[in-house]
């Protein structure tokens, strides 16, 4: 996890402009450099590094010696790339595993360069020879990246907006700024100026499809038919098989444990695998809540069960109130859900890098939008319907649930890492049956349970524990988070304002005072930016005006099931 930043074509002095990069400092605490490139005065890079591999020489933008016309800065971790070079022969000059990207390029151009990264990754790639520029991001958009583009050709590019929106430059009207999409690269000309001028946009991976690098893969044991003794074998281990790759790291490891299904079946996964790989150290984890809540209570349970050295975070409300302003700062959002959910990450992450040595920490995230695990997918009108709103979600993480898990662990200066999101997993989790991922019995995510059913990897009341969204599952079942965030807003905003609100915020008017908060917030520091929200996170097929799944009528805690 690092912070990456370039311009090129800048309209302005450059040691002007590179105070924007600093405002992603947070992303990178263990160095910074801003380089000039040569003989293109007005382009530059600027980096924040999170040291987690090579440690001498994992600085960038990284060049090696043996293409000097290659500049690369990116923000990630490709876990195949000891692969990749054995299979390719490449002599390294590094131990950075982004080095792959330079050999890739060099041999296969840029768009077979990105269809073999298994991984995560933000890059800006600069050819002077070629006189090209390139930008690529992963599937998920796991690792985010913004670009500014002028209509005369000036490109600024950075892991998060806040870099971005006060570069200067000749426009009359500030140009956009949007987040690149995920799964696509784009390719722009360099001209003589350091102006860009951009000749494509690809997709180069979709989540449904088998991603090209996996015939380079070392899995193995996947069997061919859909009986459900072979599903269940394969998730499992596709599943091992994505968290092993994930504990490439030079620096301590850590995982997030609520207690529910998601991040138990990762922590638990996680101990196993760093026992067999013998770690030095124990896995720590962490939950967070109020005193009495659900999470606390059943990871505590879970972290019991498989041997982890267990933290707790006990927040009060009133801790979580004054957290909102620098929540949504980092955010970039004002998504009700989003904020909600993100307190409590925020907090967490705050911890472990104040009390802890655990850098790389593992997450559940994506595993609700897989396995359709939301409530509301019990509504769903047929298979097809769940199997479409499951893919649509997973395509619009990057706006939602991931941008909370990175903004809010970024903050921090962690680097997150998200096993249920591995391209083959999900890949061929989505190609099964519709009707073997729905709902089943009335318990949602029921194919991914049963799949770890007997093994004793994790107990069986947490392996059958319902739902809960974060936001509920760490506050009391007596009150939910969300019911403390609503009396808090009642102060803060009045009955007027919210009639008003449809003219002072024309884009998406907040409905609620709470939604009203958020947005008088988000507008502080991010003012006439609100269309970086394209539409609010909602449940689907049922009646709700609240995203929390407490308020939904279908909603049971697990002692009423």
């Amino acid at each position: 996890m690092c912070g990456i930043w370039a311009l090129f074509g800048s309209d302005d002095c450059l040691s002007t402009q590179c105070t924007c990069a600093m405002k992603i400092a947070h992303r990178g605490p263990d160095a910074f450099r801003f380089e000039n490139v040569n003989g293109f005065t007005n382009c530059c890079f600027g980096f924040h590094r999170l040291a987690i591999v090579d440690h001498l020489y994992g600085m960038q933008p990284l060049r090696i010696k043996k293409f000097p016309f290659l500049w690369l800065c990116y923000n990630g971790e490709i876990y195949n790339h000891l692969q990749l070079k054995e299979k390719f022969e490449f002599e390294y000059q590094t131990k950075v595993d982004g080095e792959i990207l330079l050999h890739l390029y060099e041999r296969f151009g840029v768009e077979k360069m990105v269809a073999l990264l298994d991984g995560v990754f933000a890059f800006v790639l600069l050819d002077t020879a070629n006189r090209k520029v390139f930008l690529g991001r992963d599937t998920f958009g796991v690792r985010p990246m913004f670009r500014m583009l002028t209509d005369d050709g000036f490109l600024a590019v950075c892991s998060e907006a806040k870099g971005l929106t006060e570069i200067t430059h000749s426009m009359p009207r500030p140009p956009e700024v949007t987040p690149f999409p995920p799964g696509h690269f784009e390719v722009f000309t360099l001209k003589s100026s350091g102006k860009v001028e951009s000749v494509q946009l690809g997709r180069f991976h979709s989540c449904t499809d088998e991603p090209k690098h996996a015939v380079h893969d070392s899995v193995r044991g996947l069997l061919s038919g859909f009986e459900l003794e072979t599903v269940k074998s394969n998730i499992r281990v596709l599943f091992e098989n994505a968290v092993r790759k994930r504990l490439m790291a030079h620096r301590r490891i850590g995982c997030l444990l609520s207690g529910g299904l998601d991040s138990s079946l990762v922590a638990a996964t996680l101990v196993k695998l760093a026992k067999e790989d013998e770690l030095t150290y124990p896995v720590q984890t962490f939950a967070i809540g109020t005193e009495d809540s659900p999470d606390i209570l059943a990871a505590r349970k879970v972290a019991a069960h498989i041997g982890s050295e267990h933290h707790e975070v006990i927040f009060t409300p009133e801790e979580g109130i004054r957290a909102i302003q620098e929540v949504i700062y980092h955010l970039e959002t004002y998504d009700i859900t989003t904020v909600r959910a993100s307190i409590g990450m925020y907090l967490v992450s705050k911890y472990i890098r104040k009390k802890t040595d655990s850098v790389v920490i593992f997450s559940g995230e994506g595993s609700d939008e897989l396995t359709q695990g939301y409530i509301y997918f019990h509504k769903a009108p047929s298979p097809k319907a769940a199997a479409e709103e499951s893919e649509r979600l997973m395509k619009e993480l990057y706006l939602f649930d991931v941008l909370r898990a990175d903004r809010t662990t970024a903050a921090h200066g962690l680097e997150l890492r998200v096993p249920f999101l591995d391209h083959r997993l999900c890949a061929y989790f989505l190609s099964l049956p519709e009707e073997m991922r729905v709902p089943k019995d009335g318990v949602e995510k029921h194919l991914l349970r049963e799949s770890f059913k007997g093994l004793n990897l994790i107990p069986d009341d947490i392996l059958w524990r319902r739902k809960e969204a974060f936001s509920d599952g760490l506050s009391s079942t007596k009150k939910s988070w969300f019911s403390y965030l609503q009396d808090h807003v009642e102060a803060e905003v009045n009955e007027s304002q919210l009639e008003m609100a449809a003219k002072v915020f024309p884009h998406f008017p907040p409905k609620t005072k709470e939604g009203y908060h958020y947005r008088q917030v988000f507008e502080k520091y991010y003012p006439g930016r609100a269309v970086w929200l394209s539409h609010y996170w909602m449940p689907r097929w049922i009646k709700a005006s609240d995203p929390s799944a407490r308020t939904l009528s279908i909603y049971k805690p697990d002692k009423d099931k």
